[in-house]
């Protein structure tokens, strides 16, 4: 019973010094990106840091081979057939790109949003083309490329988004992009 209470603390702390962070200005430029265990991922992930955290429009290297890009925010307003219904959406484009040796099962991607430190949902809306992860059955064998188009829920006033993409569920390493809504 303890172990569970302090696995929660954990991780709440975890994210409480995630949302602080998200809208601190670095004071180094460079690069910016994470691996496993918080250990600097290597070559092709680029960006402007805040914190952790990567600026929409950055690329991501995993060790894996594996890299993404989120596109900024594009707000939208999701349509009377939308799930959930919301007063404003906010679209993303992700580009994920297989430049490893392995074969990537999309599967196994889970995108996953905060606005203003609240989980959000995603928007199902198939009049705007937003249908989630359409071929998660599909494998991306090396060298190609898939175009993935999300929304999110979002409030009607601007906030601060985090998307937090993990190439898979059972991976530790995960990217995080941060950024206005």
């Amino acid at each position: 019973m303890a172990l569970a209470r302090t696995c929660k603390i954990m991780f709440t702390s975890g994210l409480l010094g995630l949302a602080v962070a998200c809208g601190v200005p670095s004071t180094q430029g460079g690069t910016a990106a994470l691996g496993a265990a918080g250990s600097p991922a290597g070559a092709g992930a680029s960006a402007s840091q805040a914190g952790n955290d990567l600026k929409f429009g950055a690329d991501h290297r995993f060790a894996s081979g594996l890299t993404l890009s989120v596109g900024s925010p594009k707000s939208f307003r999701p349509s009377s057939s939308a799930y959930p219904q919301s007063p404003r959406g906010a679209a993303f484009d992700i580009q994920l790109t297989n430049e490893g040796a392995t074969t990537y099962k999309l599967s196994g991607l889970t995108v996953t949003a905060t606005a203003s430190g609240t989980a959000v949902k995603q928007i199902v809306d198939t009049t705007q083309g937003f249908t989630g992860i359409t071929d998660a059955g599909k494998d991306v064998l090396p060298g190609r490329s898939v175009h993935i188009a999300l929304a999110f829920a979002v409030p009607r006033e601007q906030v601060q988004l985090r998307l937090q993409l993990r190439p898979s569920a059972t991976e530790p390493a995960a990217v995080t992009y941060c950024g206005p809504a």
